[in-house]
């Protein structure tokens, strides 16, 4: 192909295209051509059209577009530009938005996080909440639909259409100097769209990371949950799991946290629900909680549903105050731990707490009160010990004369030394045994008291978790990230009160050396631990080592020794009557040695 040819098609192209688009019909033209098909047809068809009056096409009023033929139901809620409101007291800054008419996002005032930052529960797109509505043949979330907004004082109306006079209305109230949001769900003229006696509520949530140890927080938040008339559980705090609670009407649940929660309370309870939790990998995340309850509907012109949100600490005071139970939250042990530190440690804490002063003195206080309280268990201890200390070398005697290649002969010989020296093989041990309780339950309360969390002690900067005496930088096996000096403190002072109870009750042998391994442990399991924990069991062990000081030098061994001497030498001490215990013991013994022979 030459140039002119070329030059020439060219033309034709462009002269073409201008006549269909100068040539073609008008709009008013088109309609004409459609309107004469149309009468045309009907005439084939043998109906005699109606000729429209167009003389009065400007005086009458379009027809109303009814949005549910339009666009389905809540057809004017589908679309929307988001926007937010805010509620603000003195306790909270809450963040409302439009869509899903819901609470995005909740910041507790007066706390802040370990890095300084404003301390927010949850915010942004990772929380969903909304309502499921089996509504003309398909499920509606109301976590999708836009809401219009309307704000007086510090309440906030959310109202999504579905159409005249029917929709779904959320009612915020948040009172001053409050923690507790009032809400209340509102369906008004629903009663022939919502189809069967239930509906559900879906409440899903992402808690952020507040607190130092991410490990910690794991450790202590859970979803908890009420039965109207049941105690307080929860899920897994270190794993994924998912419960559906059927038992019964639920009264409230609650996305816990460490030292806050946000917790959802029915005043008319939810027929049935179920709770999952997961732990997320990513970083700054703690725990994914994911609610989802039924509530009964009656087909009313007006439904309502009173609820209230809290949000806000886990002080156990603060949580007793909302009612409810909330303060069941607070983990303090098991049977029967959380009793002793609910009606004793608690409040001898907070009497103690009432004179303003620094958190570490308080400890240091309790300590010493808790050890008068313990101190003739202490001193029977000690006192069983030391009489076992003057029967070792009797004892010794025994063992080399039986021989040790008979151990049941042996422990036969030891109790009739025992029964006429008038010692008691297991005195030493139960008084220790009687302090167990108390001592571990403080290992439920130190790290569960939030009046701790920010509280700083010496080089501790804060009590509620573990002082980094060196930081390594990477995790090492046992130990972790760091290296807690207050633990390691408490590590050296368990391995002397070890060494100073050894030299007490003269172990020897595997025992002498079984003690010194326990202490090691507990620097690798108590080294995450929390600063006061570990500040409560490095004193306890300096006020028990002068405990047991004092009581060795008001106790002599000689005295013993010629005390023990008197009982061996009183006849009618063989005659007394065994005990039950004893005579089972004595007879086991004695099959034992005939078994052997």
């Amino acid at each position: 192909m030459d140039r002119n040819t070329f030059t020439g098609l060219f033309l034709i192209m462009i002269i073409l295209a201008g006549s269909f688009y100068f040539l073609k019909p008008n709009e008013a033209e088109m309609k004409k051509a459609k309107e004469t098909e149309r009468l045309d047809s009907l005439k084939k068809a043998g109906v005699t059209p109606v000729q429209k009056d167009t003389t009065k096409t400007a005086a009458i009023a379009n027809p109303a577009v009814d949005s549910l033929a339009l666009k389905g139901p809540f057809g004017t809620a589908i679309t929307g530009t988001e926007a937010n409101t805010v509620l603000e007291n003195e306790n909270l800054l809450i963040t409302l938005s439009n869509k899903g008419g819901k609470i995005t996002s909740v910041e507790v005032k007066g706390q802040k996080t370990f890095t300084g930052k404003p301390l927010i529960l949850f915010d942004g797109n990772q929380n969903k909440f909304g309502l499921n509505l089996n509504a003309a043949g398909k499920v509606i979330n109301t976590n999708d639909l836009y809401f219009t907004p309307t704000k007086t004082g510090n309440t906030v109306t959310m109202r999504a259409s579905y159409g005249t006079n029917a929709y779904v209305e959320y009612v915020y109230d948040l009172k001053a100097l409050s923690n507790k949001v009032a809400f209340n769900i509102n369906l008004v003229g629903l009663q022939q769209v919502i189809a069967g006696n239930s509906i559900g509520l879906n409440w899903q949530t992402t808690l952020l990371q507040q607190e130092k140890s991410i490990e910690s927080e794991h450790r202590y938040s859970a979803p908890y949950y009420k039965y109207l008339d049941g105690d307080v559980d929860h899920l897994s705090v270190s794993k994924d799991e998912k419960e559906d609670l059927s038992k019964g009407k639920i009264q409230w649940f609650s996305f816990k946290q460490h030292f806050f929660s946000a917790s959802l309370i029915s005043k008319q309870a939810f027929d049935k629900g179920s709770l999952e939790v997961k732990i997320p990998t990513a970083p700054g995340q703690v725990k994914f909680y994911d609610a989802n309850m039924q509530l009964p509907y009656a087909h009313t012109a007006n439904q309502v549903y009173e609820m209230e949100f809290y949000f806000g600490t886990n002080k156990f005071s603060a949580l007793k105050a909302q009612g409810y139970d909330l303060e069941q939250q607070v983990d303090m042990g098991y049977w029967p731990l959380k009793y002793i530190n609910r009606f004793i440690v608690l409040p001898v804490f907070n009497f103690l707490n009432s004179f303003g002063w620094n958190y570490g003195l308080i400890i240091l206080v309790l300590t010493i009160l808790l050890k008068l309280a313990l101190s003739p268990l202490t001193y029977k201890s000690y006192l069983s010990m030391a009489k076992m200390r003057v029967l070792k070398p009797e004892m010794d005697e025994i063992k080399a004369k039986v021989g040790e290649d008979n151990p049941t002969l042996v422990q036969q010989e030891y109790l009739k030394l025992y029964k006429k020296a008038g010692v008691n093989p297991l005195g030493g041990c139960l008084p220790m045994v009687l302090q167990l309780p108390l001592v571990m339950a403080f290992f439920f309360f130190f790290p569960n008291l939030f009046e701790l969390r920010g509280e700083s002690f010496l080089w501790m900067k804060d009590l509620s978790t573990y002082d980094e005496f060196i930081k390594f930088g990477v995790k090492i096996p046992f130990i972790g990230d760091h290296l807690s000096l207050m633990c390691v403190l408490m590590t050296i002072s368990t391995l002397i009160m070890t060494y100073f109870n050894n030299q007490v009750s003269g172990a020897t042998g595997q025992m002498k050396y079984i003690g010194y391994i326990m202490p090691v442990i507990f620097l690798g399991v108590l080294n995450s631990y929390p600063a006061g924990l570990n500040y409560y069991y490095f004193l306890a062990n300096l006020m028990t080592f002068g405990q047991q000081f004092l009581i060795r030098k008001m106790v002599d061994d000689d005295k013993i020794h010629a005390l023990i001497q008197q009982n061996k030498a009183r006849p009618a001490d063989e005659k007394k009557k065994k005990s039950k215990f004893q005579q089972r013991l004595d007879d086991y013994m004695r099959q034992q040695q005939q078994a052997k022979k």
